[in-house]
Protein backbone atom coordinates (compact mmCIF):
# COMPACT_ATOMS: atom_id res chain seq x y z
CA UNK A 1 0.00 0.00 0.00
CA UNK A 2 1.52 3.29 -1.09
CA UNK A 3 1.71 6.24 1.26
CA UNK A 4 -0.21 9.49 0.69
CA UNK A 5 1.72 11.97 -1.42
CA UNK A 6 1.06 14.67 1.16
CA UNK A 7 2.95 12.81 3.88
CA UNK A 8 6.64 12.13 4.32
CA UNK A 9 8.16 8.85 3.28
CA UNK A 10 7.41 6.09 5.74
CA UNK A 11 4.47 7.94 7.31
CA UNK A 12 1.27 5.98 7.68
CA UNK A 13 -1.89 7.16 5.96
CA UNK A 14 -3.72 7.53 9.26
CA UNK A 15 -3.62 10.26 11.89
CA UNK A 16 -3.61 9.03 15.45
CA UNK A 17 -5.59 10.63 18.25
CA UNK A 18 -2.40 12.05 19.77
CA UNK A 19 -1.16 13.62 16.53
CA UNK A 20 -0.54 17.34 16.50
CA UNK A 21 -3.68 19.34 15.83
CA UNK A 22 -1.65 21.53 13.48
CA UNK A 23 -1.63 18.70 10.93
CA UNK A 24 -5.16 19.60 9.92
CA UNK A 25 -7.40 22.05 11.71
CA UNK A 26 -11.03 22.04 10.68
CA UNK A 27 -14.08 23.61 12.26
CA UNK A 28 -16.91 21.38 13.36
CA UNK A 29 -20.25 21.87 11.65
CA UNK A 30 -23.19 23.41 13.53
CA UNK A 31 -24.71 20.91 15.95
CA UNK A 32 -21.44 19.00 16.44
CA UNK A 33 -18.83 18.99 19.16
CA UNK A 34 -15.21 17.89 18.91
CA UNK A 35 -15.83 14.49 20.51
CA UNK A 36 -18.69 13.68 18.13
CA UNK A 37 -16.57 14.73 15.16
CA UNK A 38 -13.82 12.37 16.30
CA UNK A 39 -16.33 9.49 16.58
CA UNK A 40 -17.53 10.23 13.04
CA UNK A 41 -13.95 10.23 11.80
CA UNK A 42 -13.40 6.72 13.22
CA UNK A 43 -16.77 5.54 11.91
CA UNK A 44 -15.88 6.70 8.39
CA UNK A 45 -12.61 4.81 8.61
CA UNK A 46 -14.41 1.66 9.81
CA UNK A 47 -17.50 1.68 7.54
CA UNK A 48 -16.36 3.77 4.57
CA UNK A 49 -17.08 7.30 3.37
CA UNK A 50 -20.79 7.84 2.82
CA UNK A 51 -21.94 4.58 4.40
CA UNK A 52 -24.39 6.43 6.64
CA UNK A 53 -26.72 3.48 7.19
CA UNK A 54 -23.94 1.41 8.78
CA UNK A 55 -22.92 4.33 11.00
CA UNK A 56 -26.51 4.84 12.14
CA UNK A 57 -26.96 1.12 12.82
CA UNK A 58 -23.83 1.13 14.98
CA UNK A 59 -25.48 3.61 17.40
CA UNK A 60 -22.19 5.47 17.79
CA UNK A 61 -23.78 8.80 16.84
CA UNK A 62 -27.34 8.65 18.11
CA UNK A 63 -29.56 11.37 16.72
CA UNK A 64 -27.29 12.39 13.82
CA UNK A 65 -28.86 12.45 10.36
CA UNK A 66 -27.36 11.60 6.96
CA UNK A 67 -27.22 15.29 6.06
CA UNK A 68 -25.46 16.22 9.30
CA UNK A 69 -22.86 13.50 8.88
CA UNK A 70 -22.28 14.43 5.24
CA UNK A 71 -21.72 18.09 6.14
CA UNK A 72 -19.21 17.25 8.87
CA UNK A 73 -17.47 14.77 6.55
CA UNK A 74 -17.01 17.55 4.00
CA UNK A 75 -15.33 19.69 6.65
CA UNK A 76 -12.96 16.90 7.65
CA UNK A 77 -12.10 16.13 4.02
CA UNK A 78 -11.63 19.82 3.31
CA UNK A 79 -13.69 19.61 0.13
CA UNK A 80 -17.31 19.79 -0.89
CA UNK A 81 -17.43 16.74 -3.15
CA UNK A 82 -17.19 13.33 -1.49
CA UNK A 83 -17.94 11.19 -4.57
CA UNK A 84 -14.30 10.34 -5.27
CA UNK A 85 -14.01 8.74 -1.81
CA UNK A 86 -17.34 6.89 -1.78
CA UNK A 87 -17.11 3.63 0.13
CA UNK A 88 -13.40 3.97 0.88
CA UNK A 89 -12.04 3.19 4.35
CA UNK A 90 -9.85 6.25 4.70
CA UNK A 91 -8.93 8.74 7.39
CA UNK A 92 -10.71 11.94 6.26
CA UNK A 93 -8.20 14.08 8.13
CA UNK A 94 -5.42 12.86 5.83
CA UNK A 95 -7.36 14.15 2.82
CA UNK A 96 -8.12 17.35 4.71
CA UNK A 97 -4.44 17.89 5.37
CA UNK A 98 -3.63 17.37 1.70
CA UNK A 99 -6.38 19.76 0.58
CA UNK A 100 -5.24 22.42 3.04
CA UNK A 101 -1.95 22.64 1.14
CA UNK A 102 -3.58 23.22 -2.24
CA UNK A 103 -3.24 26.83 -3.36
CA UNK A 104 -4.07 28.78 -6.50
CA UNK A 105 -6.35 31.41 -7.98
CA UNK A 106 -8.63 28.65 -9.27
CA UNK A 107 -9.30 27.33 -5.74
CA UNK A 108 -12.50 28.48 -4.05
CA UNK A 109 -13.23 27.64 -0.42
CA UNK A 110 -16.23 27.86 1.87
CA UNK A 111 -15.95 27.06 5.60
CA UNK A 112 -12.47 25.78 4.83
CA UNK A 113 -13.72 23.38 2.12
CA UNK A 114 -12.75 23.45 -1.54
CA UNK A 115 -16.00 24.02 -3.42
CA UNK A 116 -16.91 22.52 -6.76
CA UNK A 117 -16.04 24.61 -9.80
CA UNK A 118 -16.15 23.77 -13.46
CA UNK A 119 -18.06 21.01 -15.17
CA UNK A 120 -19.62 18.06 -13.37
CA UNK A 121 -17.38 15.01 -13.23
CA UNK A 122 -18.33 12.09 -15.46
CA UNK A 123 -18.93 8.63 -14.01
CA UNK A 124 -15.74 7.42 -15.63
CA UNK A 125 -13.72 10.21 -14.03
CA UNK A 126 -15.27 9.52 -10.61
CA UNK A 127 -14.45 5.81 -10.90
CA UNK A 128 -10.89 6.67 -11.90
CA UNK A 129 -10.47 8.96 -8.90
CA UNK A 130 -11.99 6.41 -6.51
CA UNK A 131 -9.52 3.78 -7.74
CA UNK A 132 -6.63 6.22 -7.39
CA UNK A 133 -7.66 7.28 -3.88
CA UNK A 134 -8.14 3.67 -2.87
CA UNK A 135 -4.60 2.88 -3.92
CA UNK A 136 -3.14 5.93 -2.16
CA UNK A 137 -5.19 6.39 1.00
CA UNK A 138 -7.30 3.37 1.96
CA UNK A 139 -6.49 1.55 5.18
CA UNK A 140 -5.80 -2.15 5.19
CA UNK A 141 -8.69 -4.40 6.14
CA UNK A 142 -6.82 -5.34 9.28
CA UNK A 143 -6.65 -1.68 10.30
CA UNK A 144 -10.24 -0.67 9.70
CA UNK A 145 -11.79 -3.82 11.15
CA UNK A 146 -9.81 -3.30 14.36
CA UNK A 147 -11.28 0.17 14.95
CA UNK A 148 -13.58 0.25 17.98
CA UNK A 149 -16.33 2.82 18.25
CA UNK A 150 -17.61 4.19 21.56
CA UNK A 151 -21.15 3.13 22.30
CA UNK A 152 -23.58 4.87 24.66
CA UNK A 153 -24.75 2.75 27.59
CA UNK A 154 -28.35 3.26 26.54
CA UNK A 155 -28.92 4.79 23.05
CA UNK A 156 -32.59 5.45 23.84
CA UNK A 157 -31.72 7.47 26.93
CA UNK A 158 -29.15 9.45 24.97
CA UNK A 159 -31.69 10.18 22.24
CA UNK A 160 -34.23 11.34 24.80
CA UNK A 161 -31.59 13.57 26.41
CA UNK A 162 -30.83 15.14 23.04
CA UNK A 163 -34.52 15.77 22.44
CA UNK A 164 -34.86 17.37 25.86
CA UNK A 165 -31.83 19.55 25.14
CA UNK A 166 -33.37 20.59 21.83
CA UNK A 167 -36.60 21.60 23.56
CA UNK A 168 -34.64 23.57 26.17
CA UNK A 169 -32.69 25.45 23.50
CA UNK A 170 -35.89 26.22 21.57
CA UNK A 171 -37.52 27.61 24.72
CA UNK A 172 -34.46 29.75 25.42
CA UNK A 173 -34.57 31.05 21.86
CA UNK A 174 -38.24 31.98 22.18
CA UNK A 175 -37.52 33.75 25.47
CA UNK A 176 -34.71 35.77 23.89
CA UNK A 177 -36.91 36.67 20.92
CA UNK A 178 -39.66 37.81 23.31
CA UNK A 179 -37.20 39.98 25.24
CA UNK A 180 -35.91 41.53 22.03
CA UNK A 181 -39.47 42.33 20.93
CA UNK A 182 -40.20 43.95 24.30
CA UNK A 183 -37.02 46.05 24.13
CA UNK A 184 -37.86 47.21 20.63
CA UNK A 185 -41.37 48.14 21.70
CA UNK A 186 -40.07 49.98 24.77
CA UNK A 187 -37.50 51.81 22.65
CA UNK A 188 -40.19 53.07 20.29
CA UNK A 189 -42.22 54.41 23.22
CA UNK A 190 -39.22 56.30 24.62
CA UNK A 191 -38.37 57.71 21.20
CA UNK A 192 -41.95 58.88 20.70
CA UNK A 193 -42.02 60.47 24.16
CA UNK A 194 -38.77 62.35 23.59
CA UNK A 195 -39.91 63.67 20.21
CA UNK A 196 -43.18 65.04 21.60
CA UNK A 197 -43.19 68.62 22.87
CA UNK A 198 -43.67 69.07 26.58
CA UNK A 199 -47.00 70.85 27.42
CA UNK A 200 -46.66 74.44 28.53
CA UNK A 201 -47.71 75.09 32.13
CA UNK A 202 -49.91 78.03 32.87
CA UNK A 203 -48.37 80.60 35.22
CA UNK A 204 -50.44 82.17 37.93
CA UNK A 205 -51.01 85.95 38.06
CA UNK A 206 -48.15 86.61 40.47
CA UNK A 207 -45.64 84.70 38.28
CA UNK A 208 -46.85 86.59 35.18
CA UNK A 209 -46.48 89.89 36.99
CA UNK A 210 -42.96 89.04 38.10
CA UNK A 211 -41.99 88.05 34.56
CA UNK A 212 -43.40 91.28 33.13
CA UNK A 213 -41.53 93.26 35.77
CA UNK A 214 -38.25 91.58 34.89
CA UNK A 215 -38.74 92.64 31.24
CA UNK A 216 -39.16 96.35 32.07
CA UNK A 217 -36.27 98.91 31.96
CA UNK A 218 -34.71 99.67 35.32
CA UNK A 219 -36.21 103.19 35.70
CA UNK A 220 -39.68 102.07 34.75
CA UNK A 221 -39.40 99.12 37.09
CA UNK A 222 -38.65 101.51 39.98
CA UNK A 223 -41.78 103.58 39.23
CA UNK A 224 -43.95 100.45 38.99
CA UNK A 225 -42.60 99.07 42.23
CA UNK A 226 -43.26 102.43 43.99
Amino acid sequence: MSTPRSMTAGARNILRSNDSASLWNYTVAPGWNVNEAEVLRKALMKFGIGNWSKIIESNCLVGKTNAQMNLQTQRMLGQQSTAEFAGLHIDPRVIGQKNSLIQGDHIRRKNGCIVNTGAKLSREEIRRRVAENKDQFELTEEEWTAIELPLPEDPQLLLEAKRAEKIRVELELKNVQRQIAMLRKSGKKIEHSESSESPKTEMDEDEQAEEMLEDQPLGKRARIEV
